[in-house]
């Protein structure tokens, strides 16, 4: 998806939104773009997010966890500064792991 352009029709869709549950916890959201392969289907449309607090430990968790699953978008460094990747496991769980740098 990175260097893709959105379609008119998707540029008033959620790329990302945050609800901050409780002291450390938030749950997150976007739209299913279908020009970018996505579909959206209800029953199987969340995400588990997990925020480590390494990219080493970032790294870990995304290898183990995707291990004969599909990677939706790799691991890497992205746009908005977080090092992040999702995919969906084995078992059809989706997985986002973002890595944010601490804030000096």
């Amino acid at each position: 998806m990175p260097g893709q352009k959105l379609r008119k029709e998707d540029e008033n869709k959620l790329m990302h939104i945050a609800l901050p549950v409780g002291k450390d916890d938030v749950l997150m959201a976007s739209d299913a773009l279908e020009s970018h392969g996505q579909k959206l289907t209800p029953g199987d449309n969340a995400y588990i997010m997990v925020q480590p607090d390494s990219r080493e430990e970032a790294d870990r968790i995304f290898k183990a966890l995707s291990v004969g699953g599909k990677i939706e978008m790799p691991i890497a460094d992205q746009p908005w500064g977080d090092y992040y990747g999702s995919f969906t496991d084995k078992f059809g769980i989706g997985w986002m792991v973002d890595y944010s740098k601490p804030k000096k």
